[in-house]
């Protein structure tokens, strides 16, 4: 019997049209597989549309928050639907970066400092020498975020802007210099490591999904021996959260930092891009999984009680 996926996508947040894309890659890759799709554009009633249309299975394309933070989880949990991706707990923790760190740290997962503050607070005055992030602690998609140099005078003034839409409370992160890592996990199995290399400032949200806004290198140029601690943090880190799915996480890596540089992970993803320029999908690819057999995969994973 062909099964019926419903594809979430949309919705409302910041990552909105980036979801529109993931999730219309996804549903045009689970038709070829054989797969009886329908798309959904989210709205605030889509606990009514999908009581009506039954699917056999949600795939959650959605980005953001309400489809990454728990919630639709949640709803989906109530309605009785298998889902794709994370469940309602380690969909939360991961969103929001501070427990997430707090959860990475009790699980021997190496973190970087970081504070919690008000706007206000961080732009009247360094709350953290530099060099330091200034980023949203529940958001996506490097929305909001500003990089203090070392030897900056002031910190951000951007933050107070009159047509912020950001959150009133952010964080505040050491920098780590050097490379940008990333590692995707699927299952149980961590595959391989990129290095994102970008001429923008930082991997932000053009760097993101412009075309030609970043370089991925894969395998990442490391010694064998971070390439594996990077795997092995990555499986640690979706374990730490009681991730299902696939996820991706991210990382930084100082080579100049002690005997092996230094490491740290920065946040996992339990909703990661499925875009063309996505890592995800490169990712597995490098491990020997279409596209199609991909998303295939994360669609027969699915269920309730993640």
């Amino acid at each position: 019997m062909t099964k019926h996926v419903a594809v979430l996508k949309g919705g409302w947040s910041h990552e909105r049209e980036v979801s529109l894309n993931s999730g219309a890659a996804c549903a045009q890759a689970l038709r070829n597989g054989g797969y009886e799709v329908t798309e959904i554009d989210v709205g605030r009633d889509i606990g009514q549309v999908l009581r009506e249309l039954n699917p056999d299975v949600v795939f959650n394309a959605l980005h953001g928050r309400f489809g990454e933070d728990g919630t639709i989880q949640g709803m989906l949990e109530i309605l009785g639907i298998p889902y794709t991706h994370s469940g309602v707990l380690a969909s939360a923790l991961a969103m929001d970066k501070h427990q997430a760190k707090v959860m990475f740290k009790a699980a021997g997962v190496m973190v970087t400092d970081h504070v919690i503050a008000s706007r206000a607070e961080i732009a009247k005055a360094h709350v953290m020498m530099p060099p330091y992030v200034v980023k949203p602690y529940n958001d996506g998609s490097s929305v909001n975020v500003f990089i203090v140099k070392e030897g900056q005078e002031h910190p951000p003034q951007e933050i107070l802007r009159n047509d912020w839409d950001g959150d009133e409370e952010l964080m505040v992160e050491r920098f780590i210099p050097g490379k940008e890592l990333t590692c995707a996990v699927m299952g149980d199995v961590a595959l391989g490591v990129t290095e994102i290399v970008t001429d923008i400032a930082f991997y932000n949200y053009e760097a993101k999904y412009a075309e030609g806004g970043s370089q991925h290198i894969l395998p990442a140029p490391v010694s064998s021996k971070i390439y594996e601690k990077v795997q092995k943090m990555a499986l640690n880190a979706h374990a730490a959260l009681g991730c299902r799915g696939v996820t991706r996480s991210d990382f930084r890596y100082d080579p100049r930092g002690g005997d092996d540089g230094e490491l740290v992970c920065l946040e996992i993803n339990t909703q990661p891009g499925m875009t063309k320029t996505s890592l995800v999908p490169e990712l597995a690819a490098h491990a020997g999984h279409s596209f199609e057999e991909l998303v295939s995969w994360i669609v027969e994973d699915a269920s309730c009680n993640r």
